[in-house]
């Protein structure tokens, strides 16, 4: 979702440095500054859960089965008796985390491959980006749900599937943005100086490339968190008794409980819909930070 940034930033200081320019649009953005805020106030809950939760996440009490929300259980309790709120707070540290682990994993594996096939060109290249199109050829979510199944379900089988399954577009970002940076002049000049190949892509080619990069990391952190979440809800992805929102959903998901009971499940989907839509805000308002040409447009 694109916003105008205020052009007057330029105007106001334009002795600003690239980067200080960047911020000052990002934060001009309005809905990526509030996506910013509800996703590091999930942060804050996430680490800090010890403290804010009024009750141990699995605790099993029988004596208060399916309580709707109250002063004492402010969102309820589930059919084991355990309270909501504790657990959504603790099921946010398990979410979160898979969405920057897997995003981590599949980020470098797309600036390894990507990068070395936009410089080096030629058969490297090909044999990478044939790889790639193998991999986007089969439907990734099937084949996520299918090795997840092989070999068992449990958080860190979820974040290595993910990562490994994510980097073609990553791959191919990056490739794009090297075979344009290559042929600038520094990139030559350093060639012909006797650069390796590994120098040039660290100390040129990526940091001029970080704006996409970052973007498509933001962005790959809510699929990654609705991908944790489907696979969860399918019981392939975070097991019982520990929490997750989308293990949350799945023990909500019969039509009673639907129903009778939406304490159950709305908590856990609002927060997957609020953490999803907070962090492609911000995807949205780091397109638009770096985003030189808009920015030079408006100046």
């Amino acid at each position: 979702m694109a916003q105008t940034i205020d052009p007057t930033i330029l105007a106001i200081a334009p002795d600003l440095s690239p980067w200080k320019r960047s911020i000052r649009r990002f934060f001009s953005h309005r809905l990526a500054a509030l996506g910013l805020g509800l996703l590091g106030l999930m942060v804050v809950l996430a680490v800090f859960a010890e403290l804010v939760a009024p009750y141990e996440p699995n605790r099993v009490d029988i004596k208060v089965i399916l309580q709707p929300p109250s002063t004492e259980h402010v969102l309820g309790t589930d059919r084991a008796g355990r309270d909501v709120f504790s657990r959504l707070v603790f099921a946010a540290r398990v979410s979160l985390s898979v969405g920057i682990v897997a995003v981590g994993i599949y980020i470098a594996i797309g600036l390894v491959l990507g990068g070395f096939a936009g410089l080096v060109g030629g058969r490297v290249d090909n044999i990478i980006m044939r790889i790639t199109d193998v991999v986007l050829a089969f439907p990734t979510f099937i084949l996520i749900v299918v090795i997840a199944g092989m070999i068992g379900p449990n958080i860190f089988n979820i974040m290595w599937i993910i990562g490994i399954f994510g980097w073609p577009g990553v791959a191919r970002l990056v490739r794009g943005q090297v075979l344009v940076l290559r042929e600038l002049d520094y990139v030559v000049a350093s060639r012909a100086l006797g650069a390796s190949d590994a120098r040039i892509i660290l100390r040129h080619l990526l940091p001029n490339s970080i704006g996409p990069i970052t973007v498509a990391a933001t962005l790959g952190v809510a699929g990654a968190i609705l991908t944790e979440a489907g696979l969860s809800f399918l019981g392939l992805g975070v097991q019982q008794p520990n929490a997750s929102w989308g293990s949350m959903l799945s023990d909500a998901k019969e039509i009673a409980f639907l129903a009778e009971m939406p304490w159950m499940w709305v908590s856990p989907g609002v927060a997957v819909s609020l953490a999803v839509l907070s962090i492609n805000f911000i995807g949205d308002g780091l397109r638009d930070a770096f985003d030189v040409r808009g920015s030079a447009r408006q100046g």
